[in-house]
């Protein structure tokens, strides 16, 4: 039986970050916005998270500074002290997203199967979803919406993208050109693929008449790691990291015609775009949080690498489960990541 028969009058979605699951998110709360138009939407979302949802259709968001701590709990808390929401859909595991629920009035208060929350989050929630079977993060989020009332379609996002960003996009890409993005860094560097294959990649890639642009974060290190690409190739690729915002890097991700990426946000950034990403796979495993629209071509060598760790296959180990070690992105070869690309490139 769903939680609701007829729309409720407002729902509160929890989930602070980070950009892939904050993107799988989406799908799950416009599916509700498409069933209940009238339903008045709120979602608390992390400070940078927001920048990227900027302009989203009918959401009242509600921005929580983890930098702040407590004061930025109490800060929401202040901002919602006159909301009393018909349910809390609580979509977040860490503890810290638990303790904010507790200053946030809702009827009902909705979270993850006592079987795979984490970090006592069933503590705070008095309803529970009954899915454990999903695989993918996404389908675990769109069970939320299920139990709410929300019949079950295919994952649908609708992500504004302004003539601005559009117009930046085309004077540092050209429009006419095939566009392939390399978003080459992960949240670990162990998470990379190496430097040398990435640039081998790209050199490929501009043999097959296409364009290649690096993309990613001001951060130091994913700086260093596009310089280091760039010094490895033979050919020039335009190098963009550092010089998007999330906004401008969403419209590099949509004139993508291919995205290479290993496990982080813009792979997913891209699957909101309908650009077809090869995901790099070691340390988790793809099935759970790969490209959402992209499983088919990622290149993948989790199996093998929990087969040496824990001596078990992945169906014999817990949901979830992860590879420590920093050199196992090695074990993706250059072939295979080609292969994939020239199976793209064809259709």
């Amino acid at each position: 039986m769903p939680l609701f028969t007829s729309s409720p009058k407002s729902l509160c979605f929890l989930r602070l970050s980070a950009i892939g699951d904050v993107c799988h998110a989406v799908a799950a709360v416009q599916a509700v916005q498409r069933h209940w138009p009238e339903t008045k939407i709120t979602w608390i979302i992390g400070k940078v998270e927001a920048q990227l949802l900027d302009g989203l259709d009918g959401i009242e968001f509600v921005i929580f500074d983890k930098k702040a701590g407590y004061a930025g709990m109490k800060a929401v808390w202040q901002q919602l002290k006159h909301h009393k929401f018909d349910a809390l859909v609580h979509m977040q595991l860490a503890l810290r997203a638990s303790l904010l629920t507790t200053g946030i009035k809702a009827k009902y208060k909705v979270g993850f199967n006592k079987k795979r929350a984490k970090e006592g989050q069933w503590l705070f929630t008095n309803k529970k979803i009954d899915d454990i079977q999903s695989q993918h993060v996404l389908d675990s989020f769109l069970s939320f919406v299920d139990y709410l009332g929300v019949p079950k379609s295919p994952a649908k996002w609708d992500m504004p993208i302004n003539s601005e960003d559009v117009i930046w996009v085309n004077t540092h890409i050209d429009p006419q050109q095939p566009t392939l993005v390399i978003s080459p860094a992960a949240s670990k560097d162990e998470r990379n693929w190496l430097t040398e294959r990435y640039a081998q990649f790209a050199d490929h890639a501009i043999s097959q008449g296409y364009q290649v642009v690096l993309c990613g974060s001001p951060s130091q290190r994913e700086i260093q790691l596009g310089d280091d690409i760039g010094q490895h190739m033979r050919q020039q690729a335009t190098n963009l990291i550092g010089k998007t915002n999330l906004k401008q890097l969403l419209a590099v991700l949509k004139k993508a015609d291919i995205v290479l990426a290993p496990d982080s946000g813009p792979a997913h950034m891209a699957t909101t775009q309908g650009t077809p990403v090869i995901g790099l796979y070691a340390h988790s495993n793809p099935q759970r949080t790969g490209p959402y629209l992209s499983l088919s071509s990622t290149v993948s060598v989790y199996d093998n690498c929990v087969l040496q760790q824990y001596g078990k296959p992945v169906s014999e180990l817990p949901w979830g489960t992860r590879v420590k070690g920093s050199d196992l992105m090695q074990q993706i070869s250059l072939e295979s990541v080609i292969q994939q690309f020239d199976k793209l490139s064809q259709q």
